[in-house]
């Protein structure tokens, strides 16, 4: 998609969410708007917290995240505090890396993730904090090959990520379509 193609923004908004179901390409918009990124997957919980609370079989579900913290951030962010530092997430790890990102005191700052518009009290803090959010769409197909392509690339084998995408992928895509209603924008994206 090219930038003509996107919604102008409000004067003054400082945070921008995308979101959309899992292998939409949000990561891949939010880099291509060269805008600093906040990424939702920095507050996934690791996967000693996630076998603690019995959920590393779902990692991705809402649940597996640290939304009041996700919150807490973006609402420092939305102040323009100095010296705001987020959690990227490691594929290659599949784990949350603390203090990763450094987070500029001014201008537009996109945050991305699946669980932006979610209408659940853990959830709804987030979308306080997030002034614009625009939901993406883009052909079923293509997305869920995306993402078994993206489970290969970090270590499943082709049955295993098949398998994942169909039991949790598509459960997580689900909540994420119902919720975007709440989207300020939906953008349909070509496929490719």
């Amino acid at each position: 998609m090219s930038a003509p193609d996107l919604p102008q923004l409000p004067d003054g908004v400082r945070l921008l969410g995308i979101t959309g179901a899992p292998g939409v390409g949000k990561s891949t918009l939010a880099a291509a708007l060269g805008r600093p990124v906040v990424p939702m997957d920095g507050f996934h919980y690791a996967d000693v917290e996630l076998r603690r609370r019995g959920l590393l079989d779902r990692k991705g579900a809402p649940e597996t995240f640290d939304a009041p913290g996700y919150a807490a951030l973006l609402r420092r962010v939305r102040a323009g505090e100095d010296d705001v530092v987020a959690p990227a997430f490691e594929r290659d790890l599949e784990q949350p890396l603390a203090g990763a990102i450094h987070v500029p005191a001014a201008g537009l700052i996109i945050t991305e993730g699946n669980y932006l518009l979610l209408d659940e009290p853990r959830w709804h803090a987030v979308r306080t904090e997030i002034e614009v959010v625009w939901h993406l769409r883009v052909d079923d197909v293509l997305r869920r090959e995306r993402l078994i392509a993206r489970h290969v690339r970090f270590g499943k084998t082709p049955a295993e990520a098949r398998a994942w995408v169909a039991r949790v992928d598509e459960a997580n895509a689900r909540l994420v379509e119902a919720a975007a209603v709440r989207a300020d924008v939906v953008l349909e994206l070509p496929g490719q």
